[in-house]
């Protein structure tokens, strides 16, 4: 019994990082593009919680049509959806607050500038 105890501890620690998986505060796609950016990524996470509240599950700096053109991407679940909050990385507006849909995402990448 007590071996039992001590193998479901240890497999519940083992699982409990993806579990509680957050995206780190520091890193995210388009990293690169954060020198053009005025907004930094900490002002800008803040910024979409303040808009959505919930847990950012993924994060991107991108260029994308719509205010600068440079913008942050979160993807933040909030009441078991996934909404996305687009943060202008010039000027910390908000440009987008909705939820994701396989629809809204196929019209997205096609207006994408071609890299």
């Amino acid at each position: 019994m007590k071996k039992l105890m001590i193998g479901t501890a240890i497999a519940a620690l083992a699982l409990a990082p993806a579990v509680n998986a957050s995206v780190s505060p520091t890193k995210y796609v388009g990293h690169a593009l954060a020198k053009n950016a005025k907004v930094s990524l900490k002002q800008a996470r803040t910024a979409a919680l303040k808009a959505r509240p919930g847990r950012i599950v993924d994060q991107e700096l991108e260029k994308e049509r719509g205010g600068s053109g440079l913008r942050y991407s979160f993807d933040i679940r909030s009441h078991g959806k996934i909404i996305e909050v687009g943060i202008d990385a010039m000027t910390g507006a908000v440009l987008e607050n909705g939820a994701e849909n396989p629809a809204k995402e196929a019209k997205e990448e096609a207006a994408e500038p071609k890299k």
